[in-house]
């Protein structure tokens, strides 16, 4: 069995920002065919048009994809637009307190998940589909 850190164990038994936002102003989807995790991310913009004032997410995976998910969520709530979309795949391995090198794989879903959801928003924003 993979060591995982107290702080991956505890996002995983107690997952943060768990669920869905309706009529998000962004989502985003990765999927990794291989192990078979599958993460969407909803976020909210602040009237402001730069922060996430809210955050969600669905994963169906394993204790690390759920863990990876939590902390990304945690991460990117309450920071600009312009900070979130910073969020690497290192950071979140890193903010975690390392993982086993074969869930590696999970830190880039999270942090590819929330860049998609940022990319939707800002492609919806540009097209005037925000409104």
């Amino acid at each position: 069995m993979p060591f995982y850190s107290e702080k991956v164990l505890n996002h995983f038994k107690n997952p943060r920002n768990v669920g869905e936002i309706e009529n998000a102003d962004g989502v985003g989807e990765v999927g990794n065919p291989v192990c078979g995790d599958i993460m969407s991310f909803y976020i909210k913009i602040a009237p402001d048009g730069k922060t996430i004032q809210d955050i969600k997410f669905k994963t169906m995976g394993c204790g690390a994809a759920i863990a990876v998910s939590s902390i990304v969520s945690e991460m990117a709530k309450g920071k600009t637009i312009e900070e979130a979309i910073k969020i690497t795949n290192a950071l979140v391995a890193q903010e975690l307190g390392g993982l086993p090198p074969n869930k590696m794989h999970c830190s880039n879903l999270g942090a590819d998940a929330l860049h998609k959801a940022i990319e939707d928003y800002l492609r919806k924003k540009v097209s005037g589909l925000d409104k």
